[in-house]
């Protein structure tokens, strides 16, 4: 099977960076924000936006851990924050590739049995291949691939990548 890299680690490192900017751009007046990434890459990627908020900004970041069963995804949704820590306060719910929408659209509707003040996602790469009406408000990349096309991100030693097969 032949792999395409799409983001080398150093894309990734400058991806990320960008949306870390545009997030606090977003959020300039808030004193806090919730960084909560899918379980898993979202989280890997959650964790490093929030690294880089606490270093360009005075904003107080907590991440947020969000995991979702994708074999049943009407299971409830369990985090790592409990729903009085994120009540009235602006959240980013982060993952690693949008591909239909379905995972954030399951982690979006958790998070509206609660009141927020804002809400936004992000994604490394957003495919364009939606099935939900779902939005992402801070992307990294954006393509459009067949739907038989799959995207892989790897988090390694040797270096982070994404790549299409």
């Amino acid at each position: 099977m032949s792999q395409t890299t799409i983001l080398t680690h150093t894309d990734i490192e400058n991806k990320l960076k960008r949306i870390a900017y545009q997030i606090y751009e977003n959020n300039v007046y808030e004193k806090e924000i919730i960084i909560s990434g899918i379980d898993r890459k979202g989280y890997k990627l959650a964790e490093r936006i929030a690294n880089i908020l606490m270093k360009i900004s005075p904003l107080k970041v907590k991440l947020c851990k969000v995991s979702i069963n994708k074999k049943e995804p009407l299971a409830p949704v369990i985090t790592s924050l409990d729903s009085e820590t994120y009540k009235n306060k602006s959240i980013v719910l982060i993952d690693d590739v949008l591909h239909t929408g379905s995972t954030l659209m399951y982690g979006v509707k958790h998070f509206l049995e609660v009141p927020l003040k804002q809400f936004q996602t992000a994604v490394l790469v957003d495919r364009n291949h939606k099935k939900y009406p779902i939005k992402v408000d801070f992307k990294g990349v954006s393509l459009s691939t067949s739907i038989q096309d799959h995207i892989k991100v790897v988090f390694s030693e040797k270096g982070d990548r994404a790549y299409l097969e």
